[in-house]
């Protein structure tokens, strides 16, 4: 037997192995010139099927993650971005940030590479098995103002609870409502030392409100020397009127412990 017949397709089909239907004549062709024994022959037809599937539920998962650009940690331009410690990068795609339910804060002027670097940390977490959304904070904020008026946003949140890693891009002065000031911050609370949160943000202040254990990765200039920055505190203030803020205004902030 050198084809495939039609009650074998229709078996691989019912049990949904369609790496292994679109392979199988030439497999078995394979077989004829090269007698495999039984085990090697259907050792290497599942290992096909386990790599296909393997395939689709990354391109799944990316796809579900809403990632703006395909961009990589690979592909990332490090010796343009002298301000970027590699190391540090490095030691953070190996993901024990994920395990640990740790948060990384980007903080950099527009054009050195946060969002780049972020993405491709969630890229790195996504084709490792997690689960991940990128997601503008304008966007997010509009989502949760959204959810009042249908009083979603229990659901909401519970959607954004089970990724893994969270990726908020372009967190800055955004004018928002108490309510909406809110819900953030339930969802911090309930992210806080259960999963994993990336932001990506142009500012930098000192006052000292609601804690968000974090890695701060700070990034000037291209030029420049990222400086070595321990585990700091990262800070979300709702409140009205701070040093660093004007009324209704949201702003990441920042104090060393």
């Amino acid at each position: 037997m050198t084809t495939m017949d039609d009650n074998l397709e229709q078996l691989l089909k019912n049990l949904k192995l369609y790496r292994i239907q679109e392979i199988l004549d030439r497999e078995l062709k394979r077989a004829a010139r090269r007698e495999p024994s039984y085990a090697a022959f259907l050792a290497r037809l599942l290992r096909e099927q386990w790599a296909y599937r393997q395939e689709r539920s990354l391109a799944y998962r990316i796809d579900r993650a809403q990632l703006p650009e395909p961009w990589t940690l690979e592909s990332f331009p490090f010796k343009q971005q002298r301000g970027v410690r590699k190391t540090t990068i490095r030691q953070l795609a190996e993901l024990d940030f994920i395990a640990r339910a740790e948060n990384i804060v980007f903080i950099g002027e527009t054009g050195v590479g946060k969002t780049g670097l972020a993405i491709g940390l969630l890229r790195k977490a996504l084709e490792n098995g997690y689960r991940g959304l990128f997601i503008k904070a304008q966007d997010l904020f509009d989502e949760m103002y959204a959810s009042l008026a249908d009083r979603s946003s229990r659901r909401l949140l519970n959607r954004l609870m089970r990724m893994d890693v969270l990726l908020i891009d372009e967190m800055g002065y955004l004018n928002l409502r108490p309510e909406q000031s809110n819900i953030f911050f339930k969802l911090m609370e309930e992210r806080y030392n259960r999963k994993a949160t990336i932001i990506t943000t142009n500012l930098l202040c000192g006052a000292p409100h609601n804690r968000f254990n974090a890695v701060r990765i700070v990034m000037r200039t291209p030029a420049s020397e990222i400086p070595a920055v321990p585990l700091l505190r990262v800070f979300f203030s709702p409140h009205n009127d701070t040093c660093c803020q004007r009324r209704n205004e949201f702003v990441a902030c920042t104090e060393t412990p």
